[in-house]
């Protein structure tokens, strides 16, 4: 058992129903905190209206239990947590470290700049007011290099201004970014540990800078291999993922161990959910999923 004490955390955006990506990653955290004797909790991430569809938080959470990944405590919804988003962009505004910025950002109608480009800093220095839903606000990162250690794709030193410029913190649209909103809601929690998907590892400098600032600890990250189809996309519900319809739940739990490389053992082939998932926690080890790459797979539902 981590002797601090161990607390984990799912925390999917309700754009639609679980896909098998998403399902690797909620298994691979839930296997890691229960293996280390640590809680775990979900944490559904709805704090931007605009990707949420009606119904699918209670999809998402039916999926888990039907898997038997049962979570400790209540579920926290984002949407219900504006006072804390607002006390975090108080804290860093008072530090001068916000300013206003009208630079286009991928929205609800139309483009965005490619995924790689790095912010200029073209508003920094125009002391422009802010107007919620007129321009958005920025995080000045100066010159913050960051160092961490992620479980499985080990140390990383990242120059923040060079890799991703100033960090957009509030939107234009009057909806908390990401990057704000997860690391606030992480350090409320006590959490520990984040195990997520490899798609997110590039975030993780910016949201360890945040959490510097703000004076959070620094949880233990580690980023799992993504699924991807044929043509090497990965699952997601943008790409047209096909939802992972739980019809055999105990057929669907054996599938997703074999992606997180801890195939289950012939005699487990009528076992239960409960017994299942038993094993795999007492064999669970994340050092197996150490340089594994994107794994492919074939788009159908369990």
């Amino acid at each position: 058992m981590d002797p601090v004490g161990y607390r984990g955390r799912f925390a999917p955006t309700p754009s639609g129903p679980l896909h098998l990506g998403s399902l690797v990653t909620a298994l691979g955290s839930f296997l890691d905190a229960r293996a280390h004797q640590g809680d775990w909790l979900v944490r559904i991430d709805d704090v931007d209206p605009y990707r949420c569809r009606a119904g699918a938080a209670d999809q998402i959470l039916r999926s888990l239990d039907a898997l038997g990944l049962h979570w400790d405590g209540q579920v926290v919804y984002q949407s219900q947590l504006e006072d804390r988003y607002q006390e975090g962009l108080d804290a860093l505004s008072k530090r001068d470290l916000l300013y206003a910025c009208d630079c286009p950002r991928r929205g609800r109608q139309g483009p965005s700049p490619p995924a790689h480009t790095i912010y200029q800093g073209a508003y920094r220095e125009k002391g422009q007011s802010f107007v919620a839903g007129q321009n958005a606000l920025r995080l000045r990162v100066g010159e913050a290099i960051i160092e961490g250690m992620d479980t499985l794709k080990g140390h990383f030193r990242v120059h923040l201004q060079e890799a991703v410029g100033d960090l957009i913190v509030y939107r234009r649209d009057q909806v908390p970014a990401y990057h704000l909103a997860t690391v606030l809601d992480d350090a409320a929690a006590g959490i520990t540990h984040i195990v997520r998907g490899e798609d997110l590892f590039p975030a993780t400098p910016g949201q360890i800078h945040l959490q510097h600032l703000l004076g959070f600890a620094i949880p233990r990250y580690a980023h799992t291999p993504l699924l991807v189809d044929s043509s090497g996309a990965k699952l997601s519900k943008r790409t047209l993922a096909e939802e992972a319809e739980i019809k055999a739940p105990t057929q669907c739990l054996r599938e997703l161990l074999d992606y997180l490389a801890h195939p289950a053992p012939k005699d487990l082939d009528q076992a239960s959910t409960e017994d299942i998932l038993t094993w795999a926690i007492a064999q669970w080890s994340m050092e197996r999923l150490t340089g594994v790459g994107p794994i492919a797979i074939a788009t159908s539902s369990p």
